[in-house]
């Protein structure tokens, strides 16, 4: 049960404890499996069928290459169109991998290269299509072949190949492998045969792209098919580009597409109304089962635990050390002390010699003890005698002696009445009474100061006593003020992360100025050539260095006490008072209650509805995934307004191709038979509710009363491969099948127009 679903049983603070244990799914990845052997079994049931009935038959997507027998029911590899390969200086060799394998050495992995270019079906790369195919047939059992391939081959192609793609493609099969045929088609349009299909609209949406092919009496009408540009590998930068948005101070764990790609097969599915879905998807009701928590590997701090004997024996030595910490203190400043008192009886000794001497001898006992004259020596005693007192008293417990007051009987005495000596100790004794006249006035403040707010709490105190109303709306009103500035304050230091914002731009603008070599804003005469300035000599210079900070501090007002001003704390004072005092005013409406977690929609995003612990690094190393699982499969039908992909969503495109160009090709009655037969292949049309969003989308833009079905292909991976296995024996292939005789006299840009492929375009 989610916490506001307990309301009146427990707080919302503490509704979370009566969940049970988050359930965390662990990160996966593109890993090595196991070692396949290359199998010779299938090449001899080949060889025992009558010519032309077997062939290779190869799927050849953008996310795995599926590879096998025609006259078997699925294919024999299953690998990703990928390939490693280093040199190993040590060793001195050279190591090469192809498919999985290239994850099972952590060199190989960081030299892995793609044959397909990223988020397209074309083929970039063909030294890595080429050990791809090589990989191929070894495992297929090729290997012992003398001259190449003697197997014809089946091979799926990107709906409107480019023909440069197509003739690299049968230059491979032709020259490198020696194959006796090759014939090419498309994915989507064998897997709708394979489905029993006639006339339709084909919706395949893979990892590369989405296409949308009318085909009518089995002959597809690839003049009105439409491509939009998002499949599955769209998907996972997407949520891989959301997560790091998320988590934007920084995850600690290694985030990779690979990754999130399995997060988006797991864990997203189509919502049926998502607008309505989205607008209460971190309502705390029910939230623990909407979200899936991602747990990521993470080093646990080992904590040891001591039993409460070694506890006390720590806790033990612990005060010992510090009572022997203590002592050796206490020693030293007793010696400190007693050092002090043999400094100040030299200094009287020295004073005691001093009587009754000539000034010659009064001068040689003075420079012997390293003293300018008689006045230094009685401030050097007086000090030590102070210093001494003071120590005496906080150390040995003496007690206190009353300070004399202080001596200021010179200042009244007229300058040409004094001594050069006397008018020295004068100047002493003006500094000693400004000083001890400032003290004085910061006592009688201070002393002020508490009488004030003594005389303000009794005054608060009676208005409160009678008038208690009128006292509680006053301390309403303070606090909204408060809020108010807190809020103001907020609001200034979000601005200056806004590099377009106008404290921003005033700031930048200072600093600037401060950094110029001729700063404006003032007179600054120049002197010595340019070396120097007089910054600093005004006192309204150094106003400009609060105007670089303004919005660092807790206020940002001109009257500098009232930035310097703990807003929080005084909310927390009236808070308190409205508590006590005013019944209508509870805990939910203070502001702790307002800034806790549980009131964070932020947090129920980042974190979904348990405390969070930055100091657990299980915590830590958590993704929290819950909007993005709708709002990622969301994006084909509305990829402007989420992704901003420029371009119509799948709803959009279908609706067009019926109601507009099937429409004007042969009528109503015409664009029905399209509409009992709309079809969904392609690993991407796997999301849960994915075909009855279509459906619904698309009654929406068809006259009411419309026959429409919308189905699912029997497997939307495999179907593909099985279409083009089970049509490899058929007298259509053969006829659709390039010879290599054909190529030599044709090129590879030359091919053969069958029902299941690409055509020429005039």
């Amino acid at each position: 049960m989610a916490p506001s679903a307990m309301e009146g049983v427990v707080s919302t603070r503490d509704a979370w404890m009566t969940l049970p244990p988050p359930t965390l799914h662990p990160v996966k990845e593109a890993r090595f499996e196991k070692y396949l052997e290359p199998q010779t079994d299938g090449r001899k049931r080949a060889l025992a069928l009558p010519q032309g009935q077997a062939a290779i038959v190869i799927d050849n997507g953008s996310y795995n290459v599926r590879a096998g027998w025609s006259f078997e029911d699925k294919p024999r590899l299953s690998i990703p169109p990928i390939m490693s390969k280093y040199r190993d200086r040590k060793l001195a060799k050279t190591f090469s991998f192809a498919g999985q394998d290239c994850y099972a050495d952590t060199t190989a992995r960081g030299h892995i290269r793609n044959a397909f270019e990223a988020g397209t079906g074309i083929v970039s790369n063909w030294d890595v299509m080429e050990h791809v195919l090589d990989h191929i047939f070894i495992k297929l059992g090729m290997n012992g072949v003398e001259g190449g391939i003697d197997m014809p081959i089946v091979m799926t192609e990107a709906v409107a190949n480019f023909p440069y793609s197509r003739k690299s493609m049968a230059e491979i099969i032709f020259e490198c492998y020696q194959a006796p045929s090759l014939v090419t088609g498309i994915d989507s349009l064998f897997s709708y045969r394979h489905n029993k299909g006639d006339t339709g609209l084909v919706v395949s949406s893979s990892y590369s792209s989405t296409h949308l092919i009318p085909i009518y009496n089995q002959k597809p009408m690839l003049a009105q098919a439409t491509r939009l540009n998002w499949g599955g590998w769209h998907e996972a930068e997407y949520l891989l580009k959301l997560i790091k948005l998320k988590y934007h101070t920084g995850f600690p764990g290694k985030l990779n597409a690979s990754q999130a790609e399995q997060m988006v097969r797991d864990f997203c599915y189509v919502s049926l109304d998502y607008d309505k879905e989205l607008s209460g998807y971190l309502e705390w009701t029910g939230l623990e089962d909407r979200e899936r928590i991602v747990q990521y590997p993470y080093t646990e701090e080992v904590i040891i635990q001591k039993s409460e004997e070694e506890l006390a024996r720590i806790a033990e030595r612990k005060k010992e050390s510090g009572r022997r910490l203590q002592e050796q203190a206490a020693k030293m400043r007793l010696e400190r002390l007693m050092k002090k008192e043999e400094e100040l009886e030299y200094y009287k000794d020295v004073q005691r010699r001093l009587v009754d001497q000539t000034k010659k001898e009064t001068k040689r006992i003075l420079d012997d003890a390293e003293v300018k004259d008689e006045a230094q020596l009685e401030k050097i005693i007086k000090e030590l005698e102070k210093t001494i007192k003071k120590q005496r008293t906080k150390d040995l417990g003496e007690p206190e002696e009353e300070q004399e007051a202080p001596d200021f009987s010179l200042l009244d005495v007229p300058d040409d009445q004094l001594d050069e000596a006397g008018i020295k100790q004068k100047r002493q004794q003006r500094l000693l009474k400004s000083n001890h006249d400032a003290r004085a006035r910061a006592r009688a403040e201070k002393e002020a100061e508490k009488a004030r707010i003594a005389e303000e709490a009794r005054l608060d105190e009676e208005r409160r006593t009678n008038d208690l109303e009128a006292w509680l709306e006053d301390k309403r009103q303070a606090r909204l003020a408060k809020l108010a500035q807190i809020k103001e304050r907020d609001r200034l230091k979000a601005d200056l992360g806004n590099r377009k914002s106008l404290a921003s731009q005033i700031r930048m603008k200072n600093i600037a100025n401060l950094a110029s070599d001729t700063p404006t804003g003032g007179s600054r005469k120049r002197r010595r050539g340019g070396d120097d300035d007089d910054f600093g000599a005004d006192d309204a210079d150094w106003g400009v260095y609060r105007s670089v900070a303004i919005g660092a501090n807790k206020g940002d007002s001109d009257d500098d006490e009232e930035g310097e001003e703990d807003l929080e704390a005084a909310v927390r004072a009236l808070e308190a008072d409205l508590l006590e005092y005013d019944k209508d005013f509870t805990y939910e409406n203070t502001l702790e209650a307002q800034n806790d977690w549980s009131k964070s929609l932020l947090h129920a995003f980042r974190y979904g509805p348990r405390p969070f612990d930055p100091s657990n690094p299980a915590e830590t190393h958590r993704l929290h995934l819950n909007v993005e699982r709708i709002r990622v499969p969301e994006v084909i039908f509305q990829p402007s307004a989420i992704a901003g992909v420029d371009q119509a969503g799948i709803v959009e495109i279908a609706g067009d191709i019926l109601n507009q160009r099937l429409m004007g090709l042969g009528g109503e009655e015409y664009r029905d038979e399209f509409l009992r037969d709309v079809f969904l292949t392609g690993g991407n049309t796997l999301f849960e509710n994915f075909d009855e969003r279509l459906r619904r989308g698309l009654m929406g833009l068809l006259p009411a009363g419309s026959e429409l079905r919308v189905r699912r292909a029997g497997d939307a991976v495999l179907d593909a491969w099985r279409g083009a296995a089970g049509w490899a024996g058929t007298g259509e292939c053969r006829r659709a099948r390039v010879t290599r005789q054909e190529y030599e006299e044709k090129g590879g840009e030359y091919m053969k127009e069958h029902d299941l492929g690409n055509a020429f375009a005039g």
